[in-house]
């Protein structure tokens, strides 16, 4: 359990961190899968982000109505839609990754140099941990 309250407590730093854009965090969090993972079925989106079809279907809406996203057809399925990110949606993500990188540096600096060193020699496991949730999405 101190694991999960310790991410738990992480997570809301991060958040707070996170300047305010015109993203949501599901936006944001859609964004992120697209340009690291790139295009996706639309029907596909939903699940990971915890949010219904209609309402990801909002969503790519509206982020293909502010240029972030695209839609075009699936090439296997002509019947399917396909989302990609756009270069206005790269730039979206970019510059909301600054932003929390900037805030988090300056966090970071604040702590004792043995705290700093415990958190980056994390980072490796951490990374594994992502991939995890990557291959073996929740059920």
């Amino acid at each position: 359990m101190a694991i999960a309250g310790g991410f738990e407590r992480f997570y809301e730093v991060l958040r707070r961190l996170t300047p305010r854009s015109e993203l949501s965090l599901t936006a944001a969090s859609t964004l992120r899968r697209l340009e690291r993972s790139g295009p996706h079925r639309l029907c596909e989106l939903h699940a990971p982000e915890g949010v219904s079809q209609p309402a990801m279907t909002q969503l790519i809406t509206r982020l293909e109505k502010e240029g972030l996203a695209a839609r075009g057809s699936d090439p296997d399925d002509g019947r399917a839609v396909v989302v990609t990110i756009t270069d206005a949606g790269r730039d979206a993500v970019a510059r909301r990754r600054e932003g929390r990188t900037r805030a988090l540096s300056a966090l970071l600096e604040q702590l004792p140099a043995e705290d700093h060193a415990a958190i980056v020699a994390a980072l490796p496991a951490l990374e594994r941990l992502g991939d995890l949730m990557v291959e073996q999405p929740p059920a």
